[in-house]
């Protein structure tokens, strides 16, 4: 039998964060009560009214085929959804419902991305933006933030990085893995540099609404609407509506790259899962209430977890505007030797070294193009955000 793989599957990283899930449920299957900060997924159930229309969906007989883009409903609700909540005026041929909001971004990649190209990725980064821009033959050019900077790309840096070849640049806001996100006056300064170049812009808004202490997320496209001709926004009910598992995104991008999407896609998934689209529509017709509760309560979790790492020596957080995750400063303590006599080499090790010793997962930065970092999602109750940051502490205290 051939052994032999695609040579394009040599420059993909397998995901940390699988790797740390992975480990974790070892230990957990060992009988070790780990609290886990690694999920990017909320803890909520999804809504009763949203399950009971996957349900009422499936019992009606609506199982079968649908357009490869979605049905007409949900295409439909995701425009007016994109013009009542980002400011961005779109028509259902601009919709292109996905498998999650990850398929969204592959098939843009597949339509897009080619050998030679340069797609501008700001760093930190979620993992699986450089890889699939690998995938395809690109290059991904990382261009840094800093924690001073509140982890948002420099206006002066991205004309930096900017080039001929440049084919498309990845701005994420909120972020995931900081949970930045950009004012209107940080997009606009953005979109001078971007107006400089003909690349792709492609905003990935999964994070949209989960936004707190009143900061107003906008669409890059509701500050430059000139931008639209070149311009993808990717969303999806993942995120807000706790529907992770459901797997329904969408892409909303001019109509000839929506078709070439559609055509992608039409030759992989064929559409996203029939039922889900239903449920999906379900999500965008409800009430903000449930949402709302959810969304107050990651806040709470969010102020006790930051505020909570700050006090632990040498440690530096910033504190996230949106998404659910906490990224977190941990140089000070590479270099530190632990109480068996290992010495902590860099964020990698501080993460395989907090899962062993405090019983405590996270995602270590380098992941995420950002050594000596840490992310911790917040999508935990406060109780164990409380027990986890106890024994952080206490293995801190150990070190030498």
């Amino acid at each position: 039998m051939p052994s032999t793989l695609a040579e394009r599957l040599s420059v993909v990283v397998p995901s940390a964060t699988l790797a740390i899930n992975a480990r974790a449920q070892e230990l957990r299957a060992k009988g070790v009560d780990v609290i886990s900060f690694g999920a990017g997924e909320p803890d909520f159930d999804t809504p009763s009214n949203i399950r009971d229309a996957g349900i009422a969906a499936i019992n009606a007989g609506r199982t079968r085929y649908t357009a490869v883009s979605g049905i007409a409903e949900l295409r439909s609700a995701i425009a007016e959804r994109s013009a009542r909540e980002r400011g961005v005026p779109t028509a259902p041929a601009n919709v292109v419902v996905t498998v999650g909001a990850k398929g969204a971004l592959f098939n843009l990649a597949l339509a897009l991305f080619e050998a030679g190209d340069e797609v501008i990725v700001p760093t930190p980064c979620w993992v699986s933006y450089p890889e699939q821009v690998r995938l395809m033959g690109a290059t991904p050019v990382f261009v840094p933030s800093t924690l001073e900077r509140g982890w948002k790309l420099d206006p002066a840096d991205l004309a930096k990085a900017l080039s001929p070849r440049t084919k498309a640049v990845i701005l994420c806001t909120p972020s995931n893995p900081t949970g930045a996100a950009y004012t209107p006056a940080e997009l606009a300064a953005l979109a001078d540099v971007l107006r400089k170049s003909d690349c792709w812009i492609v905003s990935d808004e999964i994070y949209g609404s989960l936004v707190y202490d009143g900061f107003e997320h906008r669409s890059l496209l509701s500050i430059a609407p000139d931008l639209a001709s070149r311009t993808v926004i990717i969303d999806g009910v993942s995120k807000t509506f706790a529907m992770t598992g459901w797997r329904v995104g969408w892409s909303i991008s001019p109509v000839p790259l929506a078709k070439a999407m559609e055509m992608v896609q039409s030759q992989g998934a064929t559409h996203t899962a029939t039922p889900a689209q239903w449920a999906a529509l379900e999500a965008l017709r409800s009430p903000a209430l449930e949402f709302e509760q959810m969304r107050a309560l990651f806040q709470l979790r969010r102020d006790r977890l930051v505020h909570g790492l700050r006090a632990l020596p040498g440690l530096r957080c910033a504190m996230p505007e949106g998404a659910f995750y906490a990224f977190c400063d941990v140089s000070a303590w590479i270099g530190r030797e632990t109480a068996s006599g290992k010495v902590l080499t860099d964020d990698t090790a501080i993460a395989a070294w907090l899962l062993d010793e405090a019983h405590v997962a996270v995602v270590p930065g380098s992941a995420f193009a950002a050594p000596g970092h840490m992310r911790l999602s917040y999508a935990v109750s406060v109780e164990h955000i409380d027990k986890a940051l106890e024994r952080i502490g206490r293995a801190y205290a150990s070190l030498r």
